[in-house]
């Protein structure tokens, strides 16, 4: 009931990079949000908790006992982050009303499946809220994801609804493009309603990359897609990846390490036998940006896209943002900082935005995303003993 609250989001996606977390002061909800950033911070795993997350991401690797221990783990380390952040913002810990915190995913199956006679869409993010709460004293809400499920949905992408009240334009057809590990777009025509957003994901972002990077290079990334820039793009290699099965599937859709993580990059180089290390970057760089180009061409079409701002780690590879500028000739690509909002914040920011909307009870899930059949209140709220 408060008119304005302190909110704290916190975000680690799908590159395992580390901790995203942003305080924000946030006043109203629904289409009347008005959002303040006070302060952004990225907070680093502790060294090998990478290497142990991806392992339980797959089932040939994963342990029951040690996704059941990283479950109380990431929670943990989010709880400190959140710590960190209040001190670096000089705010108590009791001076901020809400928690927003997507979680670690771990598996992401969107795809119904019949279990016992019952059709089953499921995901799993660790990183329980009620640990995170406790630690802090600090109402979380998480697990964004299983309420659009249960509804019919893909339970992704979330960010939809805050790029609508975030970046919407009265004059502008727009596109917003977060390239994390996955990429996903989310289409704003101009002067648009929350029914007409239209967003999915239109594939690999940094994660094929970043793989191909470590297996030939011994790299985490292409910085600045300085290697992607040294090599050529490999035509055969170009075409079949483009026969990827994600592409032709329409949306709603998304996708994650389970199509395109490391065993995805593996076929990859069993494929480019003969092709320059630095070639087969090259190649994986201009497969994210066609993926994107050739999502909007199959599914969107329509309206002509005037702007496409650009956020996530993928924005720093200049290989790919010259990519995306040629596929969509005669639009402007731009990276989001310039409509005011850090495209290092943003996801975080989400997460925070989405909390609020819980808490006020109101619906967060873009029906023309998620592709449920209603909208429905996201996430779990966790409340610590007062």
């Amino acid at each position: 009931m408060k008119k304005e609250k302190l909110i704290v989001g916190i975000m680690s996606g799908t590159s395992l990079d580390g901790i995203d977390t942003v305080v924000i002061r946030v006043r109203g909800n629904g289409a009347q949000t008005r959002m303040t950033p006070i302060l952004f911070r990225e907070y680093r795993f502790p060294a090998g908790l990478k290497k142990m997350a991806l392992r339980n991401s797959r089932g040939d690797t994963s342990s029951v006992e040690e996704i059941t221990r990283l479950n109380v783990l990431f929670a943990e380390l989010y709880a400190e982050a959140v710590g960190k952040l209040a001190r670096a913002a000089r705010v108590k810990l009791n001076d901020i009303d809400l928690i927003g915190c997507h979680g670690q995913t771990i598996h992401h199956l969107p795809k119904p499946t019949k279990l016992f006679g019952r059709t089953v869409r499921a995901t799993l993010q660790i990183g329980d809220p009620s640990v995170i709460a406790t630690r802090t004293g600090v109402t979380t809400v998480g697990n964004f994801r299983l309420a659009d499920m249960a509804a019919g949905g893909e339970g992704a992408p979330l960010v939809p609804y805050f790029d609508w009240l975030a970046c919407r334009s009265k004059t502008r057809n727009r596109i917003l493009l977060n390239v994390g590990g996955i990429a996903n777009m989310t289409v704003l025509p101009k002067n648009c309603r929350m029914e007409k957003v239209m967003a999915f994901d239109t594939g690999p972002g940094n994660m094929v990359i970043d793989s191909l990077m470590k297996k030939l290079f011994g790299r985490k990334f292409d910085r600045n897609g300085s290697t992607a820039s040294r090599g050529l793009i490999a035509l055969p290699l170009l075409r079949e990846m483009k026969n990827h099965r994600y592409l032709t599937r329409k949306p709603p859709k998304s996708t994650g390490r389970e199509e395109f993580g490391d065993e995805y990059a593996e076929r990859i180089l069993r494929t480019a036998k003969g092709f320059a290390r630095e070639d087969i970057v090259a190649t994986a760089t201009e497969f994210t940006a066609f993926c994107v180009y050739d999502a909007f061409r199959r599914f969107v079409r329509q309206p002509k896209v005037d702007e496409i701002f650009v956020s996530g780690g993928g924005a720093k590879n200049k290989t790919l943002m010259r990519s995306l500028a040629r596929n969509f000739e005669g639009a402007h690509v731009g990276v989001l900082d310039e409509l005011g909002i850090s495209g290092d914040a943003k996801e975080a920011m989400c997460f925070a935005i989405l909390a609020n909307e819980t808490i006020a009870g109101n619906p967060a899930n873009v029906l023309g995303a998620t592709g449920a059949r209603k909208q429905v209140v996201l996430g779990t709220i966790s409340r610590p003993l007062s």
